[in-house]
């Protein structure tokens, strides 16, 4: 649906609450346009609109290749701590968030 449907046109799917509510950038922000880009073949495209996304595609597919592994071979994997996980997963989405909506960080707004 977001190959055929351009999200590039203002309110096309709406609009951010956060961003309605506080006139700044989630981690979410730019995501379908980064979507929408990356169907088109267009990397560079879809990293101008949300880089957090599209650096996070080759984690969740290692990650994916992983769990693969482990359920066609049976091994069990070295265990990865889910609460390290999520850490290190909210602090870079609010640091992503702080750094895109400050001055110095305006080429990470989508």
């Amino acid at each position: 649906m977001l190959h055929l449907r351009d999200p590039h046109d203002s309110g096309s799917y709406g609009f951010c609450p956060f961003y309605a509510a506080t006139g700044h950038y989630c981690p979410g922000c730019g995501g379908l346009r980064a979507v929408n880009d990356l169907t088109n073949g267009d990397l560079a495209s879809a990293a101008s609109s949300n880089l957090l996304f599209v650096a996070s595609i080759p984690v969740l597919v290692y990650a994916w290749f992983r769990w693969l592994r482990v359920q066609w071979r049976g091994d069990p994997a070295p265990p990865l701590n889910p609460y390290v996980l999520t850490s290190v997963s909210i602090g870079l989405m609010v640091v992503f968030t702080v750094v895109r909506n400050l001055p110095f960080g305006a080429w990470l707004e989508p």
